[in-house]
């Protein structure tokens, strides 16, 4: 039997956590960073890098001149390419977790959930900011909360907005996944990890199953923000299975 959610209790929760992360003096350091940096970009064009194996058909020195946001694990790419991202952000636990020696280690500007301090994970610096992981919907500006929407490219998608990127285009983004069974649940892939472009991403390791329906239910969200604001999401991805945004291949999102 399917455990009544208590919303009052939830919202309770949520409010006791808000307060326990202000009491941190990098909640107050990072919603500063955040609001600095909110609209810095207007006008310009974005590319969101997801995690899937189609990742691994596209040519990155193309990318030189984009902005770039990278997701959770993209450093394991780095030792195919020269390519880096501009910025990367994570806000799952497993992932913050599994991940914390290269975000400890690198230079390049992190969006973190505030769990990676609270948990002491990762160590607070310059081109570390955290984010609290709020109520549901789309969070126009980061420096109050963000949602996580099932997937990080939701927070992506939201990091992109508050930064005034107009167009935004994803690549990587398969929207389809080998491991199959009920949506999260924390499972172990084995040895070879064949949901995202790299074999190692998850091997023998934690992971939550995707919740593809949930998924949807935030890109949609995010379509129509952008929308309303006279902004746009395309879908540049190599193939896949995510319909519901509009499609443009990477080279005529770049050339346009």
């Amino acid at each position: 039997m399917q455990e009544t959610i208590n919303p009052y209790r939830v919202g309770a929760g949520l409010i006791l956590r808000k307060l326990k992360w202000d009491l941190y003096y990098e909640s107050h350091s990072s919603r500063h960073k955040l609001t600095k940096a909110r609209n810095k970009f207007c006008g310009q064009k974005a590319i969101i890098i997801c995690n899937g194996p189609s990742l691994n058909k596209v040519d990155f020195d193309k990318l030189s001149k984009t902005f770039c946001i990278g997701l959770n694990k993209i450093n394991l790419l780095f030792d195919k390419t020269s390519f880096r991202p501009d910025c990367i952000t994570s806000v799952n636990p497993y992932v913050i977790e599994q991940n914390a020696d290269f975000y400890n280690d690198t230079n390049i500007d992190l969006y973190l959930d505030s769990y990676a301090r609270r948990a002491g994970l990762v160590r607070p610096r310059k081109n570390v900011t955290y984010m609290f992981s709020g109520p549901k919907g789309f969070a126009r500006d980061c420096s109050a909360s963000i949602y996580q929407g099932h997937t990080v490219t939701y927070i992506g998608l939201q990091l992109a907005y508050h930064l005034g990127f107009e167009q935004v285009g994803l690549i990587g983004c398969d929207h389809n996944f080998a491991s199959k069974g009920p949506a999260n649940e924390l499972v172990n892939t084995g040895a070879i990890d064949h949901n995202h472009f790299d074999p190692r991403y998850f091997a023998n390791l934690p992971w939550q199953l995707p919740d593809l329906a949930e998924s949807e239910a935030s890109y949609a969200m995010a379509h129509r923000v952008f929308h309303e604001n006279n902004r746009v999401v395309y879908n540049c991805t190599d193939g896949g299975n995510l319909e519901l945004l509009p499609r443009k291949t990477l080279d005529d999102f770049l050339r346009a």
